[in-house]
């Protein structure tokens, strides 16, 4: 059985399959606005000495240097435009589990430096940041101590793989899929929706708690455009990578009972789900929630239908989810088994980009502590 807070973090260290070197995401652009927004008005309407704000599930590698400088550089900006500012200082808090790579993570934050600000005003803005080892489905911070918590793609993550496909592993509730896929059954389906309603509401319960009264959050993850649960991005990336450990089961390389074992523990939610769990908590209003999409391929920033090289594209994307996954891979079927496996996701996924550039949906929404 998978120890999701153990097994699960992208690869480590800045070699050629870490997800340091293959974790190019344009998300944050989408999301920055509501950041700026929740930082204006937590700053304008709470007066502040130090504002705290966490980065949940910060993982390593550029995306997380990126949001921290543009964090500091925000807030700096706030600051300075005030008639009168007295010095404030930002507590940045950078939570992911324990496996993370924070040594990776902290070497890239030296690049920052210390201090900044108008100095002819004598608003510097000096920043703190720790890293905080362990699970957000947990209490994480003391009560009424967060002003704004940010977290990007990471809240597709479940606590554990589905609870009742764990409960029963003596049946073969979702055979040889991974994920849900068009002929997962719907009691199989419904242990990977019910697993994030659980999920989702602790959640936001937890965040609650540790929230000051008008604290923010801005959340991005992957989910789906649509109502259909068969039909999600997750279901067809993730469908492809069924396929290729089905490959190697044929080919006598991977056990089947092992395939047969194995569940990813993540769910890509709709907009209408994400709102419904939301509105029944009664702990949040709901400022904004959009839906928008990125390419499979983080190297191709083009928006229209085609892909100009499947081939190149089948590899990056590959590559991206051999860091993201590559970890979790090798703690179940062995680490001997990943080269192959993803050279031939590769081929797969190009074959599909020929015929359809399919996109990850991304919700971002932006909530206020009631």
């Amino acid at each position: 059985m998978l120890n999701i807070e153990q097994d699960l973090h992208m690869a480590e260290g800045e070699g050629e399959y870490s997800y340091t070197k293959n974790s190019r995401h344009q998300i944050l652009l989408e999301s920055l606005p509501m950041i700026e927004n929740a930082i204006r008005n937590v700053y304008e309407t709470l007066v502040l000495k130090t504002m705290t704000i966490a980065d949940l599930g910060c993982s390593s590698g550029p995306n997380t240097l990126h949001f921290v400088s543009k964090l500091i550089d925000i807030t700096s900006e706030q600051c300075n435009k005030a008639v009168e500012c007295d010095p404030m200082e930002l507590l940045i808090f950078l939570n992911d589990l324990p496996g993370n790579d924070f040594n990776q993570v902290f070497r890239s934050l030296e690049n920052l430096k210390k201090g900044t600000g108008d100095q002819t005003r004598n608003t510097p803005l000096l920043y703190h940041i720790s890293g905080l080892p362990k699970s957000y489905y947990n209490r994480l911070l003391p009560r009424e101590s967060v002003h704004l918590f940010h977290s990007s793609t990471s809240l597709h993550w479940r606590s554990q793989v589905p609870e009742l496909l764990e409960a029963r592993r003596d049946v073969l509730l979702n055979k040889d899929d991974i994920y849900i896929s068009k002929t997962s059954t719907s009691f199989v389906v419904n242990c990977f929706k019910e697993q994030f309603n659980k999920d989702f509401s602790t959640f936001l319960k937890l965040r609650h708690e540790e929230l000051v009264y008008g604290g923010k959050m801005v959340l991005t993850f992957f989910g789906r455009k649509d109502e259909d649960v068969y039909n999600g991005d997750f279901n067809k990336i993730f469908g492809l990578l069924t396929i290729s450990l089905q490959s190697l089961v044929a080919k006598g390389l991977v056990e089947r009972e092992k395939l047969e074992s194995f569940n990813l523990p993540l769910y890509g939610p709709s907009i209408a789900e994400v709102k419904e769990i939301v509105m029944q908590s009664h702990m949040f209003e709901l400022d904004h929630i959009k839906l928008f999409e990125t390419n499979w391929d983080p190297y191709d920033d083009t928006e229209g239908d085609d892909v100009l090289d499947s081939a190149r594209s089948g590899i990056n994307v590959s590559m991206v989810i051999r860091a993201v996954l590559g970890p979790l891979i090798a703690r179940h079927f062995g680490e001997t088994i990943l080269d192959g496996l993803f050279k031939e996701y590769a081929c797969l996924v190009s074959k599909h980009l020929e015929k359809e550039k399919t996109k990850y949906a991304t919700i971002t929404m932006s909530l206020t502590k009631v």
